[in-house]
């Protein structure tokens, strides 16, 4: 899943996208409300976390621009403003979640998990395929009931899988929304950590690679 963090104080903005990406999120990071609303325009988000106080303005003023044009992504507000009145002007104007600082940053990684699931259809809590099962809230990978290890990037590339529902996502599409725009899609990333789940998730194989596609995760059932 890709973040968009739009924070303006340099050191916190590093320590949550780093704290991000520990737990399988790709991120980028902004500390201008013009540079958000220009990546917003270019790149496909699955959730927003943005600082109220950025130097170019208040972020709830780009939330209310980006609902006006009918963007639909959720967007979580970090404030020091902590307020009733400031929690309900930030829903008032198109947020979805709201954290005040100071915060844990797995809370924050919790809540910005839980906005990926809501997004536009909700994503149940358990994805199975054949004798795979995925716990989302969890991060947990079982096989035959057998518990496997996986790197948050592994389990961010299967569960793009899973939710896919079989469908073939190619390798284009899995750049997009697990590696932030640092990734280089022309390297060989993406089949280093195909290679290391596929070796994880044991025999017999369940990603099958469609020659000139992508990927494919056969067989998913899902569970609320």
């Amino acid at each position: 899943m890709r973040v968009l963090v739009a924070e303006d104080d340099e050191g916190l903005g590093q320590e949550i996208a780093s704290g991000l990406r520990v737990a399988g999120f790709a991120v980028d990071l902004v500390n201008l409300l013009v540079d958000a609303d220009l990546k917003i325009s270019v790149n496909t988000y699955d959730v927003l976390v943005v600082d109220r106080g950025m130097p170019d303005g208040d972020g709830l003023r780009l939330l209310a621009a980006l609902r006006a044009r009918g963007c639909p992504v959720p967007a979580l507000v970090l404030t020091a403003r902590d307020e009733l009145s400031d929690r309900i002007a930030g829903f008032e104007h198109g947020a979805d979640d709201y954290l005040g600082k100071p915060f844990a940053l797995a809370e924050l990684a919790a809540r910005v998990r839980a906005l990926c699931r809501r997004r536009d259809h909700p994503t149940p809590a358990l994805l199975r395929s054949g004798d795979i099962e995925i716990d989302l809230p969890r991060r947990r990978v079982r096989r035959a009931g057998i518990l496997r290890s996986l790197t948050p990037k592994e389990f961010a590339v299967l569960e793009l899988l899973a939710t896919r529902a079989g469908a073939v996502v190619s390798r284009s599409e899995l750049i997009e929304a697990c590696w932030d725009e640092m990734a280089e899609p022309n390297s060989n990333v993406v089949d280093a950590v195909m290679a290391g789940l596929r070796r994880k998730l044991g025999a017999p194989p369940v990603i099958d690679t469609v020659r000139g596609a992508g990927f494919v995760l056969g067989g998913v059932a899902c569970e609320s």
